[in-house]
């Protein structure tokens, strides 16, 4: 349990039963009347953020995540399968914590399991993944329009715009936080 008054943006609470990330902390002290918190809570299960005020100094139940870096290994019906390195101890995963990022995971990709619990409640992948690209239009020697984008299926399967420059066989870097061309890989 800890004190509101020491919350902070990242922390994770244990409220009824569920898990919400802090994402905003503001302490308020208002001329007449009683200290409070107004927080941005986001629910680690559905991803919905709600905000909810508590009084100075009320104690809340502090969620503490393990962390830990795990090789992503194979997608079966119970979802993603990703390995310990240390004891090679393997897990399931929601393929839903991953969010948009999950179309760029590949085989091998060693990502950032939290768990509470010894459950697993969300994954990260790199910041940035160099993939190769499967299937796009051909690109021409000089067509360097500033801006200028096409689409291209990259190996996982997704689909991210690419400068037109670029053809089938290429590797680019993809921000795994957007989805979006960095550069090439």
């Amino acid at each position: 349990m800890i004190s509101t008054n020491d919350m902070r943006p990242g922390q994770t609470l244990n409220l009824d039963g569920k898990l919400f990330t802090i994402t905003y902390y503001q302490h308020v002290k208002p001329g007449k009347g009683h200290a409070f918190v107004k927080t941005k809570l986001k629910n680690v299960d559905s991803g919905a953020v709600v905000d909810r005020t508590f009084r100075a100094d009320e104690k809340v139940e502090l969620a503490v995540l393990d962390k830990r870096e795990m090789q992503y290994l194979y997608k079966d019906d119970a979802g993603l399968v990703f390995m310990d390195s240390e004891n090679y101890e393997q897990i399931h995963v929601d393929p839903e914590f991953l969010g948009e990022s999950g179309k760029f995971l590949k085989d091998g990709t060693t990502c950032v399991v939290r768990t509470y619990r010894d459950q697993p409640v969300g994954a990260d992948l790199p910041v940035s993944m160099i993939l190769e690209i499967t299937e796009t239009e051909p690109g021409m020697k000089g067509d360097r329009v500033s801006g200028a984008l096409k689409p291209a299926t990259v190996e996982t399967g997704a689909i991210v715009q690419v400068p037109l420059f670029l053809e089938s066989g290429d590797k680019i870097r993809v921000d795994t936080r957007n989805g979006e061309y960095s550069s090439r890989g």
